[in-house]
């Protein structure tokens, strides 16, 4: 993306915005926003509820194509209306906002086809499959007039919030590299993870991607290596399945300044802690710079504080060792309370992009052998004074 596309995209996402604050103040006359959730598996039962148990939104449908999977949930939440198909819910009970929950690969089409039908979307991650689909969508968004933003919510935590404002404030010096890891034995109740267009780069590399580049900018270009550790899976919906996607991947990212970062993921990591992760208070993301370094403890999408020691406190010590009353499920409550209130949120589309293109990039390189360029970019940082790290 050249900096004049830049600008012009941030031109009418402040549109975009202008024109939503009207329509909020008209959206729900109950000041609930309508929301409908397509995609009943293991994912919605942390969404819903979250979602029912908000005072500003009304779930009012629930969609699967295995459509015993949304007559339970509907059972379960008291939710009045499920259908099993897109179009039947489109045309059912009316909604303001869709919440994506599906298998990643169906993300950027129903994606499209509910923007195309006027509606918001708060879609899991990613919010597409390539990085110009991501593109396309979020202009028709713009284009319409609709909000449209993708998962991981790892910007709200009051944790990135005091580690972004350590470096912008200067307290760790001049930042000279990152590092973060995620990893698990895999998932083993759907075989989409390891098909193509799944792998563990979108589903646990997208968090420490999320979370480094908010933290420490863009990247400009990066170097990465990807492979597959285990060629066959044996899965709860499938049974013995051949491994299409990378489920081991290392990337390397350089941003502005210098500062280089280092990410690892996988589905081939024993972990005491299992997939839910409950109990880790070990770091798993760490900065240093030239006065200092921090590092993030348990995972950044549950964080459980921050270790933090520089020139002027030696001594390790640790900060907010309570996620407070974040939960990297709050994505789609926080985006209805956004638009019933007007309010503009940490959580980017432009990032969410730039991630993706990222993961796009990777995988290139690793084909390649060839160091990438990015051109992708954001507002940063997310606290403070937004810098296009851009020409």
């Amino acid at each position: 993306m050249t900096r004049q596309h830049f600008i012009v995209n941030a031109t009418l996402a402040g549109i975009g915005a202008m024109v939503s604050s009207l329509e909020a103040l008209a959206i729900s006359e109950s000041k609930r926003i309508r929301v409908a959730i397509i995609g009943c598996g293991s994912v919605s039962t942390q969404y819903l509820p979250h979602l029912t148990a908000s005072p500003q939104v009304e779930v009012v449908s629930v969609c699967d194509i295995i459509y015993q999977r949304a007559v339970n949930r509907a059972a379960e939440y008291k939710i009045a209306n499920h259908y099993d198909h897109i179009d039947k819910q489109l045309a059912g009970a009316p909604f303001e906002l869709l919440v994506n929950l599906t298998d990643m690969q169906e993300h950027g089409r129903l994606n499209k086809i509910a923007l195309s039908k006027g509606k918001h979307v708060w879609s899991e991650k990613p919010m597409a499959n390539t990085y110009k689909e991501g593109r396309e969508l979020l202009d028709l968004a713009l284009q319409k007039k609709l909000r449209f933003w993708g998962a991981p919510a790892v910007v709200n935590s009051p944790q990135f919030a005091f580690m972004s404002k350590a470096i912008q404030d200067g307290k760790l010096g001049k930042i000279s590299s990152a590092h973060a890891h995620y990893g698990h034995e895999g998932p083993g109740w759907s075989a989409f993870f390891y098909e193509k267009g799944g792998g563990s780069l979108p589903d646990l590399g997208v968090y420490n991607i999320a979370t480094l580049t908010g933290l420490l900018g863009p990247a400009k270009s990066l170097i990465a290596m990807t492979n597959i550790i285990t060629p066959e899976r044996k899965v709860d919906n499938k049974g013995l399945i051949k491994v299409e996607a990378e489920d081991n991947a290392m990337i390397i990212m350089e941003h502005a300044g210098g500062t280089l970062s280092h990410i690892q993921c996988g589905f081939n990591y024993f972990d005491p802690y299992g997939h839910g992760g409950k109990g880790q208070e070990k770091p798993s993301i760490s900065i240093w710079g030239t006065k200092g370094n921090m590092s993030l403890v348990g995972y950044d999408w549950a964080p459980a504080g921050v270790d933090m020691a520089t020139h002027d406190e030696p001594a390790t010590k640790r900060h907010l060792p309570d996620p407070g009353k974040y939960k990297w499920q709050e994505g789609a409550t926080v985006v209805a309370d956004a638009l019933l209130n007007n309010k503009e949120l940490l959580i980017n589309p432009e990032h969410a992009l730039h991630v993706l293109d990222i993961m796009e990039a990777a995988r290139a390189s690793s084909t390649t052998g060839q160091k990438i360029s990015l051109h992708s970019t954001f507002h940063w940082p997310i606290f403070g004074k937004s810098i296009v790290n851009r020409e």
